[in-house]
């Protein structure tokens, strides 16, 4: 252990005081508060220019019935539209509603003199729509058809609550918990093939260099490459904690200085939907589904389950992997000739981003349960079955993952073994199995 602790100490000194490492530190965090930021910002900062459009109604049923909406104003004209055409007014565009609109709902066209947007687009149809069904439901000849309509809305707010095993009923939000699985499984898919490949490109280095065949007479094959992935581990750990901090103190300014409680609120609105209704004194109100899913993350139990089930996946996951691209790097002169070798590695970790979207939707579904077991996608996978509780098999999903880990490193000590030595050849599947069935 003393020497895998002076080659783990070795690579993480190494690789902190790198630029690359200080430059990514810092710029991630600030990139990923811009994504939170910048779309409130950008929301509060769109132009207030209107955009008229002239309406030629031939059908006689919509134009006078179309009401101004946001940056649209509408304006009805009885010249044609070859005419306005001709004219080449100043406007955003010309709408033309169709004589059969009634019977022929396509006949609504909208002619512009610049990009239209899917907002103006959604505006305009939902107008028409609305327009059109209320003008067939006059034929049904219903006395107090508006009252009636305005009386039988009635608007469902669905409260969801999960019953623990005891039986207590706590909020649960499903939004939150696909958030959260999305996040989380990718932020593992991204650090394996971010961490897994410097560990791959270290031992590349190391051998083309010739370090490694000293510091192979010195420490064993398994001593060196376990070295070289708790160093990078810790490095990996050191940058994820300094991202949280960063992105925590940075967010809690960028808010404060961009206006609080309304960007809160404007970025509620655009990432969840509701209509946030600020108060006197810069208060939110805010929806059931929004205190749901607050109530929800302040439950420590569920930050314990989530975090938690985070680092044992993140370092597992890690480890595993990056053991495999040791062994490729091991195998190999230069990067080039890593491709084919590194195929088997990438396949499990697509083949659970898929399975993610799935799992997703059906948690607990057989597809997910079984990938949640296998080491090689369950810490993708059980990422995205662990907001909806400790899933069964938790502790054997951990463990199988941990295990595989300790043989995946051993195989690839053997290919360490044989791969540091080989110059100029690059080896198949076939060559590395001999490696591995070599003695010691």
């Amino acid at each position: 252990m003393g020497k895998i602790k002076i080659i783990a100490a070795r690579e993480f000194n190494e690789r902190v005081r790198k630029k690359s490492f200080i430059i990514t530190t810092i710029l991630m965090p600030i990139a990923f508060v811009a994504m939170m930021f910048v779309p409130a910002l950008m929301m509060n900062m769109s132009s207030d220019e209107q955009k008229e459009i002239i309406v030629v109604d031939q059908s006689g049923l919509v134009g006078e019935r179309l009401h101004n909406e946001g940056q649209i104003v509408f304006a009805t004209s009885d010249k044609s539209f070859d005419v306005l055409k001709e004219e080449k007014n100043e406007v955003f565009g010309i709408l033309v509603i169709g004589e059969d609109v009634a019977t022929n709902p396509s006949n609504v066209q909208l002619f512009t003199y610049e990009s239209s947007t899917i907002n103006i687009e959604s505006a305009i149809t939902d107008q028409v729509r609305s327009i059109i069904e209320a003008e067939k439901l006059k034929q049904y000849n219903i006395d107090d058809l508006d009252r009636i309509l305005n009386e039988i809305k009635t608007p469902i707010s669905l409260q969801v609550k999960q019953l623990d095993e005891s039986g207590e009923a706590k909020d649960s939000s499903a939004i939150l918990n696909i958030a959260l699985a999305y996040v989380f499984g990718f932020l593992i898919y991204m650090f394996v093939f971010l961490y897994g490949n410097m560990v791959m490109q270290g031992v590349i280095e190391e051998k083309s260099s010739k370090v490694m065949e000293v510091m192979v007479s010195s420490v064993k094959p398994f001593q060196l490459m376990m070295g070289k992935i708790l160093g990078i581990a810790a490095v990996a750990i050191t940058q994820f904690f300094i991202w949280v901090v960063f992105i925590v103190v940075v967010g809690a300014g960028a808010l404060s200085l961009l206006g609080g409680t309304e960007v809160l609120a404007a970025a509620a609105q655009a990432g969840t939907g509701m209509d946030p209704m600020m108060a006197s004194m810069g208060n939110i109100s805010l929806d059931k589904d929004t205190v749901a899913l607050i109530n929800t993350v302040t439950d420590p139990a569920y930050l314990v389950r989530i975090l938690g089930g985070f680092l044992i996946y993140f370092v597992g996951g890690y480890l595993l992997y990056a053991a495999m691209f040791a062994a490729v790097g091991s195998a190999v002169d230069n990067e080039k000739d890593t491709n084919n070798l590194q195929l088997p590695i990438t396949i499990p970790l697509i083949l659970a981003l898929f399975v993610m979207m799935n799992a997703m939707q059906e948690p607990n579904g057989p597809l997910a349960v079984w990938f949640s077991m296998i080491p090689f996608t369950s810490p993708i996978v059980m990422m995205v079955r662990l907001p909806y509780g400790v899933p069964e098999g938790f502790w054997i999903s951990v463990v199988l993952l941990y295990a595989t880990f300790l043989a995946t490193v051993w195989l690839a000590g053997k290919i360490y073994r044989v791969g540091v030595f080989m110059y100029g050849k690059k080896p198949t599947f076939g060559e590395l199995l001999k490696w591995i069935r070599y003695k010691s």
